[in-house]
């Protein structure tokens, strides 16, 4: 098993659709309705499909933390609820790295009393005996490789005189110092913690189990994982167009990231997942009825990897 960084908002979205498939939460409910510190600053009024399509204007925080602060998840939702957007909530969408599973996670959590690490081990990884997981234990850490992360990690003071929006760069990635993984990727502390967006721990085999059911419409196998009505819903598009952080264009459905013409997964255009940083990539394509999991403990490219391109292309050659 390896750090698969942004593939577990790919999961994340998962547990997001189980949770609306067993009427605990809506796409449609409003963030404030459950988490009442939210509703500040414009924000009075975002739902969780805001939240998914990476559309809620919070992908970074402002005022410094202190280092380590992403593993503290109280830490990091309190800043987030109280937080002003980054631009006009709902109105345009940019990737929130870092932020997206904090504020997915906290919603989820304050729906069901568990948190998505707990969902995920009830709900994903324990029916396919998978190897997910989001805080793993100490026991699991012998089975994980290290991360190899080359140069050093950004300094714990962001540089003075920065613009607002060099500001929002800097801090999506590295407030608090560390959030990406940088420095701490491999320590036992990072490997327990919670931080859905970035430190999902898992095996290729684990994630493509997960998303073979996908592929399937929601069941294979004898298990449910989501219902195919939740899944179809989970799958539509939220948010497309210019990104406000990538500087590129993106597209998300409900936390997924779906395909489009600079990057999909594979030649089919319903196929859906989501990469991870380096390479890592998970996805499912329910025209081929394929589940895909691809993770590895070396950081390479992170928009155009040659290392998943080759793999994805080798499995379509097999399947003409």
């Amino acid at each position: 098993m390896v750090n698969a960084f942004s593939v577990g908002k790919g999961i994340t979205a998962v547990v997001a659709a189980q949770c609306v498939a067993r009427g605990e939460v809506s796409y449609d409910s409003e963030v404030a309705s459950l988490w009442p510190e939210f509703a500040c600053h414009g924000k009075e009024h975002l739902t969780l499909r805001d939240l998914l399509g990476h559309r809620s204007g919070l992908p970074a925080i402002r005022p410094r933390m202190a280092p380590g602060s992403m593993m503290q998840w109280s830490q990091m939702t309190n800043a987030l609820a109280v937080e002003k957007p980054w631009w006009t909530p709902g109105v345009t969408h940019g990737y929130h790295v870092n932020t997206f599973g904090f504020l997915v996670g906290e919603v989820l959590r304050r729906a069901t009393g568990l948190t998505v690490g707990q969902l995920i081990s009830r709900d994903i990884a324990t029916p396919l005996q998978a190897d997910v997981y989001l805080g793993a234990p100490d026991h699991l850490h012998q089975r994980m490789a290290d991360f190899e992360w080359p140069g050093e990690p950004m300094p714990e003071e962001e540089p003075p005189g920065l613009t607002e929006e060099q500001l929002m760069q800097i801090n999506t990635y590295y407030n608090p110092s560390g959030l990406s993984g940088a420095g701490v990727v491999n320590s036992p502390e990072w490997r327990r913690a919670e931080m859905p967006s970035t430190n999902m721990h898992a095996s290729a085999r684990g994630v493509a189990a997960l998303y073979r059911v996908l592929a399937h419409g929601g069941t294979h196998g004898g298990v449910e994982i989501v219902p195919s009505a939740v899944l179809s819903e989970a799958v539509t598009e939220v948010s497309h167009g210019d990104d406000a952080v990538l500087g590129r264009v993106s597209r998300f459905a409900h936390g997924f990231q779906i395909p489009i013409p600079e990057r999909g997964f594979g030649p089919n255009p319903n196929a859906f997942g989501h990469y991870g940083a380096g390479g890592s990539v998970g996805f499912c394509d329910p025209t081929a009825k394929v589940g895909f999991g691809y993770v590895m403990n070396q950081m390479g490219p992170r928009w155009q990897n040659p290392r998943n391109k080759a793999l994805i292309e080798a499995l379509y050659l097999c399947l003409q």
